[in-house]
């Protein structure tokens, strides 16, 4: 990575929490704070509990600084594991948009992802206030009003549009990131790592992508790198697997074969990069 960018590891975040201790002194008027909603919540699943291991929610988004009474957009939020979190903390102040699945998609398991999310969406209390919209990397998406959005979050996605669409997804969809945001907005982008020195052809199959190949899409869509961090890495992880990324947990994809190896080596090791849309963007 260049030595002009910042890294930041999983204590450099928790420092960064404990210091500013801006989450849990918003109690009072936010509802719920950030370490309330990932670690006290009664709408989070105790399956997608077991991952925080992995997946880091308290480190993350404070590294990405999503605030409670900020405006936020979740990018293709599947069955909702940041979105357990993030309804709660941002019910009392901000904003969460759901862009997921487009309606005019057909195939079954997009199509019954986003039906289950929508019926979650309307009978479950935390979820109330999420306003659901849609969001196609190939497509010109409304996934917010334009220039209105504090912080648009995108977890383990590129890849998936990367494998549908190559760099003509990725452009589509950070142009859409671009003309929601606000000027000042933040872009919060977290994927599984390819290490750099490897094949581009693999970002084709495996799920992995290398973190150059997504800065460059970001740049050339007008955003400025401010931060990379580690709080997501696992350096167990070669991503070099028979069946790509879904070798290794929760997929598990081998089945029995090698198990034990893979869930040895947990999941996978992501990248986290923090972008700015620039202020004085028009």
């Amino acid at each position: 990575m260049k030595a002009m960018t910042q890294m930041m590891t999983v204590a450099a975040a928790t420092l960064l929490l404990m210091a500013c201790g801006n989450n849990d002194s918003t109690s009072e008027v936010s509802g719920m704070t950030l370490t309330q909603a990932v670690n006290e919540n009664p709408a989070r699943d105790p399956e997608n509990l077991k991952r925080d291991v992995y997946r880091n929610p308290i480190e993350t988004l404070t590294f990405f600084d999503v605030q409670p009474d900020m405006t936020v957009v979740e990018i293709w939020p599947g069955g909702g594991w940041y979105t357990e979190i993030l309804a709660p903390y941002l019910k009392e102040q901000g904003q969460l948009y759901a862009a997921h699945f487009p309606q005019s998609e057909t195939r079954d398991f997009y199509v019954n992802s986003r039906k289950k999310f929508v019926e979650r969406v309307a009978s479950d209390e935390a979820f109330g206030a999420i306003q659901v919209t849609e969001f196609a990397p190939s497509e010109n998406s409304a996934i917010a009003p334009a220039g209105s959005v504090d912080r648009i979050l995108t977890f383990r996605n590129l890849h998936n549009w990367y494998m549908g669409g190559g760099n003509q997804a990725l452009e589509g969809a950070f142009a859409t990131f671009y003309t929601a945001l606000k000027p000042g907005g933040i872009l919060g982008v977290v994927d599984h790592r390819l290490p750099e020195q490897r094949p581009v052809t693999e970002q084709d199959s495996s799920g992995y992508m290398k973190a150059s190949i997504a800065i460059a899409a970001a740049q050339a869509a007008g955003f400025v790198l401010v931060a990379e961090s580690d709080i997501n890495a696992n350096p167990e992880d070669t991503a070099a697997h028979p069946r790509g990324v879904w070798s290794l947990p929760p997929t598990l994809s081998l089945g029995e074969q090698d198990r034990a190896r893979y869930q040895a080596i947990g999941e996978s090791d992501r990248f986290t990069l923090k972008f700015k849309k620039p202020e004085t963007s028009s």
